[in-house]
């Protein structure tokens, strides 16, 4: 079993930044794909970002240019730096972890909120 404990959240003005920290408890993070979802209230929850075991990124278009995922193994640790934030971004923010040799295990942190507002 994975835990994925999120932390980072907040309330933040437009244009301003946060970053966002997935901690994964275990010893096997190294094989996890680890992605960034968000869920607006009333929509569905979108994947934003996500990052491989080899460090490959790919993000949502709508975030592109503003957004970095990054990893580091040593921390056990997931990242998403949120910069230029737009109202548009609020939402809650989950972590989550795909075990590369078995892809059935799938993890989802709790959540954190991000509310970006004037």
């Amino acid at each position: 079993q994975v835990q994925l404990v999120e932390s980072g959240g907040g309330l933040v003005q437009p244009g301003g930044s946060l970053r966002l920290s997935c901690a994964a408890s275990g010893s096997i993070f190294s094989s996890l794909a680890m992605d960034w979802y968000c869920q607006a209230p009333g929509k569905q929850r979108e994947l934003v970002a996500s990052i491989t075991i080899g460090g490959s990124t790919n993000y949502a278009d709508s975030v592109k240019g503003r957004f970095t995922i990054s990893r580091d193994n040593a921390k056990s640790t997931a990242y998403l730096q949120m910069n230029s934030l737009k109202p548009e971004d609020t939402a809650v923010y989950y972590c989550h972890a795909r075990v590369i040799w078995n892809l059935r295990r799938e993890y989802w942190g709790q959540g954190t909120q991000v509310t970006v507002s004037s």
